[in-house]
């Protein structure tokens, strides 16, 4: 019960910092992410036992240069291609390998271009406007599809799972929870809309129901995978949690895992729905 108290209330905290900073202004938000890449990203180092100064130095580049101040669109969309294909590499090797070999020499790929890579999409989600404003209802609303997609994973997998998803790797996911996650992330896209439609949160840019089912269904496939990929992470590092930051969570990155992964597909397919409508 004090396990659960511990957890509950550590989630509660968490969540409650990140809406606070999103809803404040974009450099609340940005600081906010800035430190949280940090701490995630020295949770990644430890897992893949590499010590780098270097890859501090990428990231505070990269958030300056590629998120807070744009210098070119064209290097946003070249690190969106190749973010996307070493995450679907991540897939590969997680699906056929028995040993993902960013443990030998690809590391600081990894790191570029899954973990960094993956906070500066999530950055550059809520200016995705077409007048460059910054609108963190956005990046709130993905933040809530994958906390439904984790939430209802549980408690479906939990109480009705029996068929695993893939055991070698995460033995407590289940096929059952994964259906589970699917339906309650699809059920808060329709919920999202439905709040976003009747509060015109986003004045004349309200994207419609398909938008956000589509979102949803991306949310919760990637964010399942990128949770796998770091359950490998962890199981070839021979560790249960990435860090002890969050009392009955583990790190960071247990946290984050999900929309880390996802958020590079998360910002391809809004690109695309905007330069279509």
């Amino acid at each position: 019960m004090k396990e659960i108290l511990i957890r509950t209330l550590s989630g509660v905290l968490y969540i409650s910092i990140i809406i606070f900073a999103m809803f404040t202004s974009r450099e609340w938000f940005m600081g906010l992410f800035f430190v949280l890449a940090i701490i995630t990203l020295s949770e990644y180092l430890k897992l893949v036992h590499l010590t780098s100064y270097l890859a501090y130095f990428i990231l505070a580049a990269g958030f300056f240069f590629l998120s807070y101040r744009v210098f070119s669109e064209n290097a946003v969309y070249l690190l969106l291609i190749l973010s996307s294909f070493v995450n679907l590499f991540l897939l590969k090797d997680v699906l056929w390998t028995s040993k993902i070999p960013m443990f030998e020499k690809k590391k600081y790929i990894t790191v570029i271009f899954y973990i960094i890579s993956g906070f500066l999409f999530l950055t550059l989600i809520p200016v995705m406007d077409i007048n460059g404003k910054f609108k963190p209802e956005i990046i709130v609303a993905v933040f809530v599809l994958i906390w439904s997609n984790d939430t209802f994973a549980f408690l479906i997998g939990k109480n009705f799972g029996k068929h695993k998803l893939l055991e070698r790797i995460s033995p407590k996911k289940t096929v059952e929870g994964f259906v589970g996650g699917l339906a309650g992330t699809l059920l808060a896209g329709f919920i999202i809309f439905k709040a976003l439609e009747a509060y015109s949160l986003f004045d004349s840019q309200i994207y419609p129901l398909w938008v956000w089912i589509t979102l949803a269904i991306i949310v919760s496939v990637f964010g399942t995978i990128g949770d796998l990929i770091q359950s490998k992470f962890k199981r070839q590092a021979g560790v249960k949690d990435s860090g002890i930051i969050m009392p009955g969570h583990g790190g960071l990155y247990d946290r984050l895992d999900s929309i880390i992964y996802a958020s590079p597909f998360v910002y391809a397919f809004l690109l695309i729905v905007n330069h279509v409508s």
